[in-house]
């Protein structure tokens, strides 16, 4: 990823709260005024730590994922990498302990998340960056949004896990294809492979994202977590295991306050409905 910094906001919609993960591009990169620039292994621990705090939040329902810049995230600076200033300079054991330490515990944190992630790319989604967007559970692109495998063209892998993310998202034959050939793909290319489920003009990403954050996080706290974590498990699971875990969980809820509250808030809006027809 690029150099930057990381932002992290919360804010409250009524009874709504969004987590707002903001990623800060500098001046060096995009030109983007008054915005300091830090190491870059210290941003990753940014990203990572504000990450890693969202599951201690109960008062946090979605989180969204964007950028401040004209594009989402574009890996790696080659320059650093020419330089051996990058996270991957060192000898073996370094660089793989150094990934293990930093990058993978954002692989970690966002795959980890309670909570649903909303990621919101505008322009380039770029090797790190586009395996960055692939961790989240939701992504909306704007007509100008990029994405694209590119680590052959320097000689790399996806050090990250954008591998895994990637095929189980768009199927192992497409993943393989994008990954051989560091294939660009525009926004509706994306589209019809499964990797964004909207594309919107780029001057209505940012209210588009936040309205599908705010519709998100509005579900009753403990159902929307359990609701994300048993599609997740189900998607690599058996039917028998995802049949007993639905049922554990729909007991816990049928049991629980959220459960009678939300059915009666649902009452009350079908007799109020009711009423103005009358």
């Amino acid at each position: 990823m690029s150099h930057g910094e990381i932002l992290m906001r919360h804010r409250q919609r009524g009874i709504t709260f969004i987590g707002w993960i903001v990623l800060l591009i500098p001046v060096a990169s995009v030109g983007y005024a008054g915005i300091r620039v830090v190491p870059v292994y210290l941003n990753y621990m940014k990203v990572a730590k504000a990450l890693e705090q969202i599951n201690d939040r109960r008062d946090v329902h979605c989180v969204l994922l964007r950028s401040s810049s004209a594009h989402f995230c574009t890996g790696g600076n080659v320059k650093d990498m020419q330089s051996g200033s990058d996270l991957m300079s060192g000898s073996v054991e370094e660089v793989r302990d150094r990934l293990h330490r930093s990058l993978h515990r954002i692989t970690r944190a966002l795959s980890g998340l309670d909570v649903p992630s909303v990621c919101a790319v505008n322009g380039a989604a770029v090797g790190a960056g586009c395996d960055l967007a692939l961790m989240c559970d939701i992504r909306v692109a704007s007509t100008k949004a990029v994405f694209a495998e590119s680590f052959l063209r320097l000689g790399l892998v996806s050090g990250i896990g954008g591998s895994w993310f990637l095929a189980r998202i768009v199927g192992y034959a497409r993943a393989l294809e994008l990954t051989l050939t560091s294939e660009f793909i525009d926004a509706e290319a994306a589209l019809g492979l499964g990797i964004v489920s909207k594309v919107v003009p780029e001057d209505a990403l940012d209210i588009d994202a936040r309205s599908l954050a705010k519709r998100i996080a509005q579900n009753p706290p403990t159902a929307l977590r359990m609701a994300k974590r048993l599609v997740r498990e189900a998607a690599d699971a058996s039917l028998a295991t995802t049949l007993e875990m639905a049922a554990s969980m729909q007991a816990i809820l049928l049991c629980g306050r959220e459960h009678k509250e939300a059915v009666g808030r649902f009452l009350e809006q079908q007799a109020a409905k009711k009423r103005a027809h009358m």
